[in-house]
């Protein structure tokens, strides 16, 4: 587990960047934190980490987005609008979450059960107008 402070979006690179050495090679990463926490911005900083050119947006109303980066595909998923894990089979999760690609997934609750059995998780804290705390975490699902 690792834990940083930041009081800044200014930070969010660094952050991402330590997340990227925590995850020493998974791929796999859900994102929590309550709504406006933060989870969108800092999958932007994560991607731009990874070299991603594209701009990265939420895909809520999609679902899902796909970007390029120099690390390869990456997908970033927003299951906040998800009313059943059915709506998860219907775009096909299971061709994404073991392509071996990185995967960015918001509001992992709705879909729990369909989570591989390893990622990192990523926890957003408000802490003032700014500040934040990220807690990663290596998780085992089941």
């Amino acid at each position: 587990m690792k834990s940083i402070s930041i009081n800044s979006t200014a930070e969010l690179n660094s952050v991402a960047g330590q997340l990227l050495a925590f995850a020493n090679g998974n791929k796999f990463f859900i994102f929590e934190g309550e709504m406006a926490a933060g989870k969108t911005t800092f999958i932007k900083a994560f991607c731009s980490v990874l070299g991603v050119k594209d701009v990265v947006s939420s895909p809520t109303f999609s679902i899902v987005n796909e970007y390029e980066s120099k690390a390869g595909l990456i997908y970033h998923f927003d299951f906040y609008r998800l009313k059943t894990q059915q709506e998860a089979y219907d775009i096909g999760y299971e061709e994404y979450f073991y392509s071996g690609d990185y995967c960015l997934v918001e509001w992992p609750s709705k879909v729990e059960g369909l989570l591989p059995e390893k990622y990192i998780k990523v926890e957003i804290l408000i802490t003032g107008e700014e500040h934040r705390t990220f807690t990663f975490n290596d998780e085992v699902n089941g």
